[in-house]
């Protein structure tokens, strides 16, 4: 069965485009109170898994050995946008490592944010790796590696020791089987592995309640979340649809897109989580869907124009009149409408 539209787009009155996809959200048991399409087919998450890579970052000692800051665990946990606070954290934090930018696996590509790009290109300068969105992520990676003791080249590769360590956690906090979990490498060398969205809302879920954690685990779960959602501008950048969303949330949430379509949230005050996967990969559909299902929830003020800016997002032409609109399909809003109440009793019970 396809999964159903779940963002659509308009031009005038007729819809020009659609997106499928699927939506879980599941407590920290792993029950699913919610979903919509196909939550058991595994799918690559992309940099939506970097929370649940940074835990061997605190579990294993590394973070406190090294003095890692709540910025720095949010940057580990981060796609970042290049922006000089960005960049200037990440190279703090890897001279404390006694480490520099040829050290990270990950490669150069231009700052998400354009006026960093813009003032690179005035400077004549080229983007280095720590501009790349990941270089936190690896930076985490690299102090891990450290803290072990262990050769620091190869660290990407899914047979390092700290490849391996972040792989575990994956599947842990999912409750899948690692060694059965699908691996691909992604876009910045490190491992990408493919969860089910129901086992990726669960794990989610383990952050927001971390109650049923073995206590080193949960305390790790614990300062990663508190980390991103104080200091959301390093999670992404300024006007990034993470920042907007966690500062948004006010306390109550982080987010964390992934490339191709997927997003997950962690909801701290309802000790649920959510993931999502955009089947076309577009992240315009991720972006209005995990609007529409926090606005649902009241996670997020549906009235907050920075909201409406992600659920009823005008198309424009050239010349800036609205010719149309992105918006949560008409089921999925039926859906969302019907499913609060379940949700909230399923949450009661």
């Amino acid at each position: 069965m396809a999964n159903p539209f779940l963002v659509e787009l308009t031009r005038g009155e007729r819809v020009e485009s659609w997106h499928r996809g699927a939506v879980a959200i599941a407590d920290a048991s792993g029950r699913l109170v919610w979903s919509a399409g196909d939550v058991e087919r595994p799918v690559f998450a992309r940099s939506a898994l970097k929370m649940l890579q940074a835990v061997p970052l605190v579990e294993t000692g590394a973070a406190d050995a090294f003095g890692v800051s709540d910025p720095e665990l949010a940057l580990a946990c981060a796609s970042h946008t290049g922006e000089a606070f960005h960049i200037d954290t990440v190279a703090g934090w890897q001279t404390r490592i006694d480490c520099e930018e040829t050290c990270l696996a990950c490669g150069a590509h231009m700052p998400g944010n354009e006026a960093a790009s813009h003032a690179l290109i005035r400077e004549g300068r080229a983007p280095g790796r720590l501009h790349n969105n990941c270089s936190g992520k690896h930076t985490g990676f690299l102090t891990v590696a450290r803290h072990l003791g262990v050769d620091i080249a190869g660290y990407e590769r899914p047979d390092h020791p700290v490849q391996q360590l972040a792989l575990s956690a994956i599947a842990e906090m999912c409750g899948l089987d690692a060694a059965a979990m699908p691996i691909g490498i992604d876009g910045c060398a490190a491992p990408a592995a493919a969860t089910p969205l129901q086992a990726l809302a669960t794990a989610m879920a383990r952050i927001a309640d971390p109650s049923g954690l073995a206590p080193t685990r949960a305390e790790a779960a614990r300062r990663l979340y508190a980390a991103v959602k104080a200091n959301s501008l390093y999670v992404a950048g300024t006007g990034r649809v993470c920042t907007t969303l966690i500062e948004a949330a006010g306390g109550a949430a982080t987010v964390k897109t992934g490339a191709e379509g997927a997003f997950v949230a962690v909801l701290g005050e309802l000790g649920l989580g959510i993931a999502l996967k955009i089947d076309d990969g577009a992240g315009r559909g991720a972006e209005t869907t995990i609007a529409a299902v926090l606005a649902a929830l009241g996670v997020v003020d549906r009235d907050n124009p920075a909201i409406a800016a992600l659920t009823d997002v005008k198309v424009l032409d050239t010349t800036g009149h609205t010719v149309g609109v992105r918006r949560a399909s008409p089921w999925l809003t039926a859906e969302l409408n019907g499913a609060v109440a379940a949700i909230a009793n399923k949450i009661a019970r």
